[in-house]
């Protein structure tokens, strides 16, 4: 497996709880990783209009919308996005289990997340191309 280029991976942390999005994000961050935190998915989407991330992290049960939908929103909108979510809920399998249905496959983890274990799981589903964060520029024709 190619060693994975932290500096280059910028990460959405998406968490309803923002102290968890906020501590994921120092991890990332002393990792090496790019990484911005939102405690709203809809704050997400929002800011995926002009900033591409490479890897999303999300929480599966938030008020506003579940992370299986925020990540197919995102995708939708960034294809080459990665996905990787977690939960400490048991209900997420069946939600899990309707995205698959419908042709996504996303990777979970439960809650708690020890670091290495996320580590690991980057690893395994962040991209390896050296991919940089892409800024969206909308250029209307005149």
């Amino acid at each position: 497996m190619a060693m994975l280029n932290s500096q280059n991976v910028y990460v959405y942390v998406v968490d309803d709880e923002k102290v968890i999005a906020d501590t994921l994000v120092v991890l990332l961050r002393q990792s090496g990783f790019l990484a911005e935190s939102f405690s709203n998915p809809l704050n997400a989407l929002e800011r995926a209009s002009t900033e591409a991330p490479n890897l999303l992290i999300s929480d599966v049960m938030m008020p506003q919308m579940s992370g299986i939908d925020l990540a197919i929103r995102l995708r939708a909108l960034h294809p080459l996005c990665k996905v990787l979510l977690f939960s400490g809920q048991a209900a997420t399998a069946d939600l899990l289990q309707k995205a698959r249905e419908e042709g996504y496959n996303f990777d979970l983890l439960l809650k708690p997340v020890h670091p290495t274990d996320l580590l690991a799981a980057i690893q395994r589903v962040a991209p390896h191309n050296g991919s940089r964060r892409t800024t969206l520029v909308n250029a209307k024709a005149s």
